[in-house]
């Protein structure tokens, strides 16, 4: 007999400068079950999570204009995304540049190149921890 898997609720809010990068995220956490919404335009990466209302948001940090860590900084001071997780996806891996992530809102940050497993690893820990798997 087999045992259908059973499709996610969680929302996941993908905001990257590169559609490369979003694209490929996307369809794995889509594969995976997930709903998931991509911004690839930083200065409407507030409204897209306003509208989409993500479970957890992966974030660049090097973006043209707004940075990640505005744009993490404008979701915490957002009651409505107050709780949501934000797992910041970067090139960046100076001790600094990973104290700057949390202290701007935060909760986890990955190292590019990543694997796509790794990643589908981390956000099933984040959105258990939350309750939202």
């Amino acid at each position: 007999m087999t045992q259908k898997v059973k499709l996610s609720t969680a929302r996941i809010l993908v905001i990257d400068d590169e559609p490369e990068i979003t694209e490929i995220v996307e369809t794995f956490l889509e594969e995976s079950g997930y709903q998931v919404a991509v911004e690839n335009s930083p200065s409407e990466a507030v409204e897209k999570a306003r509208a989409f209302k993500p479970d957890v948001v992966l974030l660049d940090i090097m973006m043209p204009g707004v940075d990640g860590y505005d744009i993490c900084q404008q979701l915490k001071a957002d009651p409505q995304f107050a709780g949501v997780p934000i797992i910041f996806l970067t090139g960046k891996d100076r001790t600094d540049d990973m104290g700057r992530s949390f202290r701007s809102g935060g909760d986890m940050f990955i190292k590019k190149p990543f694997s796509c497993e790794r990643l589908l690893e981390i956000v099933n820990i984040v959105l258990l921890s939350t309750g939202k798997r």
